[in-house]
């Protein structure tokens, strides 16, 4: 049994017409079991094509890939395999339990198997209090917690997840969240397409930034949103002839803190730098309160990334 929940190699789409469209370049992916990973990217970046090459909906033009060691495209690489398409849709007269039935047989679900499957799903996504009304009558959130369940019917050991939180408030945002934490912590493959990159660099252990069908970052979130050597300091407020000294090297803010007192926030380039901070607050007599790798958020990482011409896609593994 192989240890990758999904690997691919030199796996590429092209449309044709005129011109032809390259919808996914050749891409190298390994993604392990168990992993909880976000695909990101701005609308035409090819995350849609991948999802569907993966799934076996669309014929890959080059390359090949496989999901725990079985061949795309193929019933035995489907079987252990949920989904949960962007605005998908249910027959509205159905109940929620009927709803979890009709998609439990479509996904092999034995007949006997599946009420009870079906009524822990519905316990699990919070609707067991809605498990018989129509589902013309749910909300949004409600609507994408019973397509999470619809997703999980077959036990699946890896589960796609488009826009899950599309459309849905933040209570349900949350929700969600804990739903997806939960599957991560009972082992199951999360491979998780979002626009919201908060929820993104929350869940996810692993993330991809695709961008004109090719990845041009790809990492753990850790790795991604560490601004190279920087480092923060949050110190007690600062003389103003301590901070003339610290020199134009140093960002420096005053932030406020739930004690209610003014902190100094300080940014650092580098680990010189941090040295040199950290000998002249200590001789000037300034509490040094933290001290971290400075960071920036998924969303602004993204936004960079996505906005620079220059950045060329990763080199193949």
């Amino acid at each position: 049994m192989t240890d990758l929940a999904i690997d691919t190699t030199g796996l590429a789409k092209t449309y044709r017409g005129r011109p032809p469209v390259e919808a996914l370049k050749p891409l190298d992916l390994q993604i392990a079991a168990g992993e909880t990973f976000g695909l990101l990217g701005p609308n035409g970046a090819g995350k849609t094509t991948l999802v569907k090459l993966l799934l076996g909906l669309v014929r890959p033009t080059a390359g090949r890939a496989t999901m725990f060691g079985r061949d795309i495209g193929t019933p035995e690489a489907r079987r252990p395999v949920g989904y949960l398409p962007e605005g998908h849709r249910f027959p509205l007269f159905l109940t929620a339990r009927q709803t979890l039935d009709v998609f439990g047989q479509m996904a092999g679900v034995e007949a006997a198997d599946r009420p009870a499957r079906a009524d822990e799903l519905l316990g699990l996504v919070h609707l067991d209090g809605a498990a018989d009304r129509a589902v013309g009558t749910f909300s949004k959130g409600m609507l994408q917690r019973l397509g999470i369940a619809q997703a999980l019917m077959n036990r699946p050991r890896l589960v796609f997840l488009d826009e899950p939180t599309d459309g849905v408030d933040p209570v349900g945002r949350r929700e969600i969240r804990t739903l997806i934490e939960r599957l991560r912590d009972d082992g199951v493959t999360v491979f998780l397409n979002s626009h919201l990159l908060s929820e993104v660099e929350r869940v996810c252990t692993r993330v991809a930034i695709l961008k004109g069908g090719v990845p041009i970052r790809m990492g753990t979130v850790d790795d991604l949103t560490r601004q190279g050597r920087a480092w923060r300091l949050v110190t007690s407020p600062l003389p103003p002839d301590t901070l003339d000294a610290l020199g134009p090297a140093l960002d420096a803010s005053a932030v406020d803190h739930p004690d209610g007192l003014v902190r100094s926030l300080l940014t650092l380039p580098d680990r010189t730098a941090l040295n040199h901070a950290l000998d002249r607050l200590r001789a000037d007599g300034v509490e040094v309160e933290a001290l971290e790798p400075a960071r920036q958020s998924l969303e602004d990482l993204f936004v960079e990334v996505v906005q620079d011409e220059t950045l060329g896609p990763l080199p193949p593994r």
